[in-house]
Parts: structure tokens; C-alpha cells; sequence
């Protein structure tokens, strides 16, 4: 009999597997935890457990550790791999939810659901309220993910017309939804009578719909945020209300939750809310709860198909340790300063590796999709996956003769636009940055990176030295690289703080720069 630990709360419903024996003791203290879960096969928890390599090394009988949620941001997968422990979680249980209740809040919003309540809970009856009908309108969403796609299908139901803005999803998944994908999210924005975010907050997606984007939309538009606070502009989105452009907004986030009594968003009369309850549903619970169940004894019958962490021995793991990072970091490079929709990657270790190098390239789809997911979203193992799903093809390559140095890993991005490469060694235990299309050069993968391309002539590190010194920015670190003398040239600064989108056009206006990127590693 299989011995089954549950330490947060979730409903799970009937047990009707003889094998299994169900301990369901939600809200168990750490130290609890850690005395009694060498007596378990598997742990279950959400949120609040914080699965470490301590407690992994407690659960001596471990097999399988199931996460009832999305992520597993509170799993320290590489510990659990190490041990030989699987881990689970079922990303797909809230969509439906999720989606539904976006929709909930767009149409509340537009029929005034929330001030007729409130009227006639005053003993007013108005009936002149006028709402709006969404027939033959125009949706736009931002993240054409699981929930984006379920929004975008529900729209297909009101007769709406379906646009969305996501630069990580292929024309051909679009397609297949009937939607419409736009590589330019002011175009989208112009002709949306509804807009709904479905993205992760990110450092690409933190603020992305502002003040220029909310005045984009049609006069009269509705805007939903059911995703993440911060992803809409709130300070922008008040002004932009206030000033009548939007008809009005729903909101199940704030970026600080709960959100101050004075927020100025929390009492508009323009804004309807729900507090972040997109996964709160009897039936979404119940999925969680029963699906990650089901996958842990699934798992634990020798069912490897929703394990997240297989496919890399330990031993060989530990080898890599110093290149896993270097590949994400790459992977991360390459999505921030390559423009347009991934479409290959294509990594090549160069040199000999002690052990099979393939992990490295799924620390290279991992970076990628940090930027599009979010930190934390994917492991090395769903990296792949993921990947494919978006329609973008890996591939990996071995060549025995080394380049500059004795092992070095080059990574190709080729997207719709165009295609950019970038190189790493390990040098001295540390990774380092050697290379930026044909340049070399030697940086280190950390903190914010400028990345920016030149003809090789006098006074061009000079100017942009100074601009950013007039905007307070301090330059860490320095990498140049040229062609040949008077030809093509790219140098790398390393920056204290991020640049303001402000300061990154003023860089781009300099008559000496060619193109200037901006990386977070």
C-alpha cells in the first residue's frame, strides 16, 4: 500500500484505490512535516509547503512529490531529481475557471451589472442605464496561452471578432482558434472594443499596457485584468478612466494584494472587481485536488508521463552545473535582443563534454521561455515541451573541434525577422558570454546588459556614456568587439539599474548606433 501525505488544503474527493492510503492533514506545521514524511511514498501540497532539499532528504521513502497547481516555484526540482523523486502538477485544472471569470468581469462591466445591484439595493429602480452588447465586436487579448485560448473560444460564442497580440505563439496556432495574431500590439489595440490580459507578469510584460496603450484603444472600450497586478498600468489606467476614454475596467488583480482601502481604483465607479478568485471555483478545486491525485498514483504505478523532472541522471547533472545557467542566460540573451517569432533554436557544443551535453539545451528553451512564462514556469525537463507547443524547433548539435576555448556553447535564434547567435564557456567554474553574432567578446551573464551595434569609429561609447549619465544610469561594466578596424562593431554594457523606455529611444535616436538591446539576466 502506497502511503499518500496531503499538508495543504485541497478538496480530493473519494478515494477508491485500495493501494492507497490517504493522510489529508492540511496546514501541518514544517517541523511536523519533516518527522513524519519518511514514512510516506508521495507528498501533495499547493502553495505553502515549501518542498526543499530538506525536506526531501527527510522523506526517506519518497517516489513522487504532486503539486496541485500550475507552477512549482515551492519544488526544488533539481534536489528531488538528485534523489530520484518525481514531481508532478497539473497546470491545465483553473483554466476554464479562469477564462470564465474574465468573461464574468467584461460583462459586468459593460452592462452595468454592479451599479444596477448596487442602485437597487438603495431602493432605486433606474432602468435608464444603457450597456453595451458585444455582437460583431472586436476583442483583443494579450497571452494566447491555455486561459487566453479558452477566452478567445468563448468569444467565438458572442460573435465577436478575436484578435490577440502574443509574440511566443505561431500563425498556425492561431489559425486553428480562429484568431487573429497580430505582431504589433498598437495595430491590435487600435481596433479593440475589449481588451483582456492572459499573460504572466514578467519584466517584458510589467507595465506593457500604459497610458499610450489604454489611449489607443477606441473611446468607449472595456479593458478586463484577470491575470496578474501590474501588467495593466494603474496609475495610467485611473487617469485614463477619469478622463472618460475607457467606458470602464475589471479587475480580479492588484499589484499589491489586498489592495490599500484608498487605492483610488477600489472605489471608481467605473471599476468592477473580484479579489483574485480566477481559480476559486467548487469545480476548479475539485479538479486540482483529484487530478494531482490522480497523477501522483498514476506516477507512482510507474506512469512517467507527467513527471516534470526526467531524462537527465543526477551524476550527470552535477557535471553541468556551471553550464545549465550559461544556457539559460544564453537562451535568455537571444529572446530579448532578437526581434520578431521564434522559430528555431539551435544550440552546438563545441568541443568534448565529460558527459552528455543535451541538458544544456533544455537550460537554452528554459531561458527562452522565462521571457515569455515568467521565472519559475518551466524546468529543464518541460522546457522541451513547452517549447514545441509554441511551434519553435529544437536542435542540437556536437562538434568535436573546439572553437576559442577548450568547450564553448553557441546558441542560434532564428526568428521571422532575422536570426542572431551568441557564444559561452565556462571559464574558471564562472559562466561568461564570449561571443555576440560574429564578435567576440567576454561579459559576464548577470544583472541588466545593453547590447549595441555600431560602425567602428571614435566617440560612439563616449556619447552613450554620457547620455546615460545625464539619466542617472551608472555603467558596471564594459565588453567591445569589432570585425576589423572601421567595419562593424558591437560593445556590451553592464548596467546598475534598468533603463527607461525613455532612455532606451534616446539611445536609439543616437546617429552613432546602428541598434541598441536591452537583456535582463
Amino acid at each position: 500500500m502506497w502511503k499518500v501525505l496531503v499538508t495543504d488544503e485541497m478538496r480530493l474527493g473519494e478515494i477508491r484505490n485500495p493501494e492507497v492510503r490517504l493522510d489529508y492533514r492540511p496546514n501541518m506545521p514544517r517541523e511536523e512535516i519533516l518527522q513524519v514524511i519518511g514514512q510516506y511514498d508521495a507528498l501533495i501540497t499547493r502553495s505553502r509547503t515549501r518542498v526543499d532539499a530538506q525536506l526531501l532528504e527527510a522523506g526517506v521513502n519518497l517516489k513522487v512529490v504532486g503539486r496541485g497547481g500550475v507552477g512549482v516555484d515551492n519544488v526544488d526540482l533539481e534536489a528531488a531529481s538528485r534523489r530520484g523523486i518525481l514531481v508532478v502538477n497539473v497546470p491545465e485544472a483553473n483554466t476554464r475557471s479562469a477564462a470564465e471569470l474574465a468573461w464574468a468581469l467584461l460583462l459586468a462591466t459593460a452592462r452595468g451589472v454592479v451599479e444596477s445591484d448596487q442602485k437597487i439595493r438603495q431602493g432605486l429602480w433606474d432602468r435608464k442605464y444603457l450597456g453595451l452588447e458585444l455582437n460583431h465586436k472586436t476583442i483583443g487579448i494579450v497571452g494566447l496561452g491555455r486561459i487566453g485560448s479558452q477566452v478567445a473560444k468563448f468569444a467565438k460564442g458572442f460573435d465577436m471578432r478575436v484578435l490577440a497580440y502574443d509574440p511566443y505563439i505561431p500563425q498556425s496556432r492561431a489559425q486553428t482558434l480562429g484568431v487573429e495574431l497580430y505582431d504589433d500590439l498598437a495595430d491590435m489595440l487600435r481596433q479593440c472594443h475589449f481588451l483582456t490580459v492572459h499573460t504572466p507578469l514578467t519584466e517584458e510584460t510589467r507595465g506593457m499596457i500604459g497610458r499610450r496603450e489604454l489611449y489607443l484603444l477606441p473611446r468607449g472600450a472595456v479593458v478586463v485584468n484577470a491575470a496578474r497586478g501590474g501588467i495593466i498600468d494603474e496609475k495610467a489606467l485611473v487617469e485614463v478612466l477619469d478622463e472618460g476614454h475607457l467606458w470602464g475596467a475589471g479587475l480580479d488583480v492588484f499589484v499589491e494584494e489586498p489592495p490599500n482601502a484608498e487605492h483610488p481604483l477600489v472605489h471608481h465607479p467605473k471599476v468592477v472587481h473580484t479579489a483574485h478568485l480566477g481559480a476559486n471555483t467548487l469545480e476548479a478545486q475539485e479538479r486540482v485536488g483529484e487530478a494531482v491525485l490522480e497523477r501522483v498514483i498514476e506516477t507512482l504505478k510507474g506512469n512517467l508521463a507527467h513527471a516534470l523532472n526526467t531524462g537527465f541522471d543526477a551524476e550527470g547533472l552535477q557535471v553541468l552545473s556551471s553550464w545549465l545557467p550559461l544556457g539559460e542566460a544564453l537562451g535568455k540573451l537571444l529572446a530579448q535582443i532578437t526581434q520578431g517569432r521564434p522559430q528555431t533554436v539551435e544550440v552546438a557544443y563545441y568541443g568534448d563534454f565529460e558527459k552528455n551535453p543535451e541538458p544544456i539545451a533544455s537550460a537554452v528553451a528554459k531561458g527562452l521561455l522565462d521571457q515569455v512564462l515568467g521565472a519559475g514556469a518551466t524546468n529543464l525537463v518541460s522546457a522541451r515541451p513547452l517549447l514545441r507547443d509554441r511551434g519553435i524547433t529544437l536542435m542540437t548539435r556536437q562538434i568535436e573541434q573546439p572553437l576559442d576555448y577548450r568547450q564553448v556553447l553557441e546558441v542560434r535564434l532564428e526568428t521571422d525577422r532575422e536570426s542572431r547567435r551568441a557564444r559561452g564557456a565556462v571559464l574558471g567554474g564562472k559562466p561568461r558570454i564570449v561571443g555576440i553574432d560574429e564578435h567576440n567578446l567576454e561579459a559576464v551573464p548577470v544583472g541588466y546588459m545593453l547590447v549595441c551595434v555600431n560602425r567602428d569609429r571614435p566617440g560612439v561609447v563616449g556619447k552613450v556614456g554620457t547620455l546615460l549619465g545625464e539619466n542617472g544610469i551608472n555603467i558596471a561594466g564594459m565588453q567591445l568587439g569589432r570585425d576589423a578596424p572601421g567595419g562593424r562593431a558591437l560593445f556590451v554594457l553592464e548596467v546598475d539599474e534598468r533603463p527607461s523606455e525613455a532612455v532606451l529611444e534616446a539611445l536609439r535616436a543616437l546617429d552613432v548606433l546602428e541598434r541598441v538591446d536591452l537583456a535582463a539576466l
